[in-house]
């Protein structure tokens, strides 16, 4: 048995049932938890009548909307385990999960209509018949405490490496991270926050919609991420929390610079690297950007930078959480000296009991004592605070030195023309590989060469570490979240490099 969670709905509209729980940032409509807790319970009745029952999955295909929690809350209320589905894929990548996860129900909305309804499983509109279904619904009145070690839900991996994997996220995984979030954010019972990274992922459910919940707080909810909405309702925001796309976004946004940020007060990215100059240029607005780490298998807060910390060491995670234990291995799985790169293990209360109906691949991600190989290189300082250099497959050795492409893609951040850029490793005949950098340009870059480029690597970082070749693209193939599908970059598929 694991930690158990109490029924969420139900408790706060005991505790607070008059406070308001969602707001919709582009109609306005607000739900109290009262009228969450009911709505949730009369859900968890339609879908009981549709046949859903314990452990049964329910899939969900929508963009950010209050209804995807109510459906989350219903779930749990039934025992029953949700299945967000990404909805930037096509019905023929769906249909796999789908056969892996076998739902009873997939629910939608109209933007994903057609893609839910080629996947041939009984349905649910969100648009249709949603709302009279729920009106119409008796509450369905179900335990009031969820088993700790019960599934809640399912997060398919985004596949930036392969093909993804069913995550299986418990309610003590939720647990842990809530307790994770409230001291590493300083989250408050009277704070307001914001919703938008995308819900198939488990940053858009629990960093830190959820925690919000929990605490009583208020969610702002957004059906995507629009930079503008977002400055305009920061003067309301206590907590925000974003990927680097994100920020990147916000900071090149004409009203960036006159925007009100003061408000809020604690202000976190994951999911990649912030590159140092988006950290820089948040903080001449005296905004401070804590980096922090985590996967889907750790449910997801790993690690968070502390303020005092966001200037003094630029680049770093921060310290592990409360509840979390973390090792720095080599190859071997030896602890590495203090200083030394090897890879980064994490143990504790909120990690994934493993996948989906694959024990092959949970048996390969963990050890017999149970520490999780994350496939990530990091190293950790003399004042205890980590810092991570990517993922093992994207190092690449040149002439016999390691090499982390974060590195060197930080560096590149710095020159004035590139907006993003990637690195991987390439076959060499003389050092046996070397970096091969794809560089997006900033709109306004005029004409820069690769030689330009590779001469401004080599001034600021060694010279194994320098590109020997550049191709400039115009797009990157990326995840929902934002992150560079870098095996996917291949010359051929970008262009010449010039």
């Amino acid at each position: 048995m694991g930690v158990d969670m109490v029924d969420i709905t139900a408790k706060r509209a005991a505790l607070t049932p008059h406070r308001i729980a969602f707001e919709d940032a582009l109609t306005g409509r607000t739900l109290i938890y009262a009228q969450l807790e009911d709505r949730c319970a009369r859900l968890a009745g339609v879908l009981a009548a549709r046949g859903v029952g314990r452990e049964d999955r329910v899939a969900i295909l929508c963009r950010n909307r209050i209804e995807f929690f109510e459906v989350l809350f219903a779930c749990a209320k039934l025992g029953a385990i949700l299945v967000p589905l990404n909805w930037r894929s096509p019905a023929s990548e769906l249909r796999a999960l789908l056969e892996d996860c076998n739902p009873k129900l997939v629910v939608f909305g109209a933007e994903d209509a057609e893609t839910a309804r080629a996947l041939a499983c009984p349905a649910l509109s969100f648009d249709d018949e949603y709302e009279a279904a729920v009106a119409n619904a008796a509450p369905l009145r179900s335990e009031q405490r969820w088993a700790g070690d019960a599934t809640w839900f399912l997060m398919y991996t985004s596949g930036t490496t392969g093909q993804p994997k069913g995550v299986i996220q418990t309610f003590q995984m939720s647990v842990v991270n809530a307790f994770h979030v409230t001291q590493a954010f300083g989250l408050r019972e009277a704070d307001t926050t914001l919703n938008f990274l995308p819900l198939f992922h488990s940053a858009g459910i629990q960093l830190i919609t959820l925690p919000t919940l929990i605490a009583g707080g208020t969610v702002v909810v957004m059906p995507g991420f629009d930079e503008a909405r977002a400055l305009s309702l920061m003067p309301r925001l206590d907590i925000f929390f974003g990927v680097p796309a994100v920020y990147q976004q916000l900071a090149l946004h004409p009203d960036f610079e006159s925007a009100d940020l003061a408000r809020v007060r604690s202000w976190g990215c994951g999911g990649a690297p912030l590159a140092d100059v988006l950290v820089e240029r948040f903080a001449k607005k005296g905004v401070l950007v804590c980096n922090g780490y985590g996967m889907t298998e750790t449910g997801p807060t790993a690690f968070l930078a502390a303020r005092q910390d966001a200037l003094t060491k630029i680049g770093s995670v921060g310290k592990p959480q409360m509840l979390l234990d973390v090792r720095i291995v080599d190859s071997e799985g030896v602890d590495v000296a203090e200083g030394e790169s090897g890879e980064i293990w994490m143990r504790g209360a909120g990690l994934t009991p493993g996948y989906w109906n694959k024990p092959g691949e949970t048996a390969k991600a963990f050890t017999a004592d149970g520490w999780l190989k994350s496939g990530d290189i990091g190293r950790r300082d003399t004042d205890g605070c980590y810092y991570v250099a990517g993922r093992i497959k994207e190092m690449y050795i040149s002439g016999g030195e390691n090499v982390y492409p974060a590195e060197v893609e930080n560096v590149l951040a710095r020159h004035p023309a590139v907006l993003e850029s990637a690195i991987i490793g390439v076959p060499d005949e003389k050092w046996g590989e070397v970096g091969h950098a794809f560089i997006m340009l900033r709109a306004d870059a005029g004409q820069v060469t690769a030689a330009e480029v590779i001469q401004f690597c080599r001034a600021n970082v060694a010279g194994y570490k320098t590109p020997r070749h550049v191709t400039f693209v115009d797009e990157f193939p990326r995840t929902a979240a934002g992150k560079i599908r870098k095996h996917l970059l291949a010359p051929e598929r970008n262009g010449p490099a010039r």
